[in-house]
């Protein structure tokens, strides 16, 4: 009998079989790291015994706490799928979404396209419509709002939009 028929069968005896092999695979893996710290002769067999029986002890740890969390994981509450209306409302969103893009001007449709389809940054936009980069820019900020009031989608509302205690009539202390 081979010495990894021996650490296998070791392993056998003590794990379900689903898990022999990355835990003999593991013990090999460790000695090819200590190589130069293995025992000699008749004591690397021992010395891969007790590798062996560390990452069995290590592997049933784990099993222990995959079934744990499996346990506290089943008390958790489910989230019950949505319902009919959620799905309606889901695919009347979608569909304004496939129609929006064909409202906008050709021109607004190319920005766009160059921009999510393409990939293409501000600076390539502008030499492909032949324009300043900043042009660029200000087409596809515009063309994007388009798209989103086309969609029904709000403006997205940012901290430099929302008025600050300087416009309400105060200064911030």
């Amino acid at each position: 009998m081979t010495i990894a028929e021996a650490i296998s069968r070791y392993c056998l005896r003590r794990l379900p079989r689903s898990q022999v092999n990355d835990v003999v695979a593991e013990v090999f893996a460790i000695a090819w790291r200590k190589v130069d710290h293995l025992p000699a002769g008749s004591g690397t067999l021992p010395w891969l015994y007790a590798a062996a029986r560390n990452e069995v002890m290590r592997a049933r740890r784990t099993q222990a706490r995959r079934a744990a969390l499996g346990r506290k994981l089943n008390g958790q509450a489910r989230h019950p799928e949505p319902g009919p209306e959620i799905a309606v409302l889901r695919n009347a969103d979608i569909e304004a979404l496939t129609r929006a893009p064909a409202t906008l001007r050709p021109t607004d449709q190319e920005v766009l396209m160059l921009r999510t389809h393409e990939g293409l940054a501000h600076a390539d936009i502008a030499l492909v419509l032949g324009c300043s980069v900043d042009a660029a820019k200000k087409r596809s900020v515009r063309a994007l709002r388009w798209l989103r009031k086309a969609a029904g989608i709000p403006e997205p509302v940012s901290a430099a939009s929302q008025p600050g205690p300087d416009h309400e009539g105060g200064r911030a202390q």
